[in-house]
């Protein structure tokens, strides 16, 4: 097996066992802020692929501080950076705030992650090649088709409903995706970014629903809920298949590019954002290395 190959099939195995463990859970590959969890998931792919080159490194999105220390963390091994896969979540939660202030919906869900991307960035662009580009894998949901951006009051302080707090982080995460690959294309850069939804996946990211949605989704989650190992299969498509190669800024739904909600593809709606959101985590609008 050539070092290309042995690289997707670790890779896609890795994402496989730890998505069915941890999808809907507040994680990030290659990271996680549950360290038993993931040192489990870490014994399982070095398992099932032969590879002892994995480790777990704990990552905490709620926080901008935690964000930071991992990326340094992650950059003081000197290793290339060839995926990157988004995909933290929480649902449905009570009003709260994450340590910097945030909403945990948008905090979590989105500036977590828009944070560390742009730490990355300079990582994934020295890893990425003509022939092999490195590739950004948001997760969202079909959630972010009702979803609206409140400029005025993004932390819901003002009025705070759970499903939209959800809804408005998941389409932010569309909106940035599609923002930033253009601006990796106007650059050259050898990196893509693309945005997936895995589906109805039958996880505990459903803890916060009422009492009447556990009870139907305990009778009927066979028949209507995806598990865990079909919901990542999307997010390996995106982050492996050779069909993608070169290809950025597109939709990805059971393995298929799919239309994001009309919002979604609103240029200045992404550039305002953007901007927002360099601002609320403190960075320049077009971060380099040394953010």
């Amino acid at each position: 097996m050539s070092p290309v190959s042995s690289f997707l099939w670790t890779y896609a195995v890795g994402v496989k066992v730890l998505l069915s463990q941890l999808l809907g859970r507040s994680f990030s590959l290659p990271a996680g802020n549950h360290e038993n969890q993931g040192k489990l998931s870490v014994s399982r792919i070095v398992k099932e692929t032969g590879n002892d080159k994995v480790e777990f490194m704990f990552l905490e999105l709620a926080s901008m501080h935690s964000i930071r220390q991992f990326v340094q963390n992650f950059k003081a091994k000197n290793l290339l950076l060839h995926v990157l896969v988004n995909n933290a979540a929480v649902m449905l939660v009570p009003q709260r705030n994450t340590v910097d202030g945030f909403e945990e919906h948008f905090g979590v869900n989105y500036l977590g992650h828009f944070l560390l991307t742009h730490l990355l960035l300079d990582t994934l662009k020295h890893s990425g090649s003509h022939d092999h580009n490195a590739r950004i894998v948001t997760l969202s949901s079909a959630t972010h088709y009702i979803g609206e951006l409140n400029f005025n009051d993004l932390q819901s302080r003002r009025h705070y409903s759970p499903h939209g707090a959800y809804a408005q982080s998941k389409l932010a995460l569309v909106l940035f995706s599609y923002e930033l690959q253009q601006r990796l294309t106007a650059e050259g850069s050898y990196v893509t970014s693309n945005v997936v939804d895995p589906g109805v996946v039958n996880t505990d990211l459903y803890k916060h629903t009422s009492w009447l949605f556990k009870l139907c989704k305990w009778l009927t989650s066979w028949l209507f809920f995806k598990t865990a190992a079909q919901g990542a299969s999307t997010v390996i498509y995106a982050a492996v298949s050779p069909d993608l190669e070169g290809v950025g800024g597109v939709y990805l739904a059971n393995g298929q590019k799919t239309k994001s909600a009309d919002l979604s593809y609103d240029v200045d709606l992404q550039r305002k954002l953007w901007t927002q959101s360099c601002k609320l985590v403190g960075i320049p609008e077009w971060c380099q290395s040394d953010c």
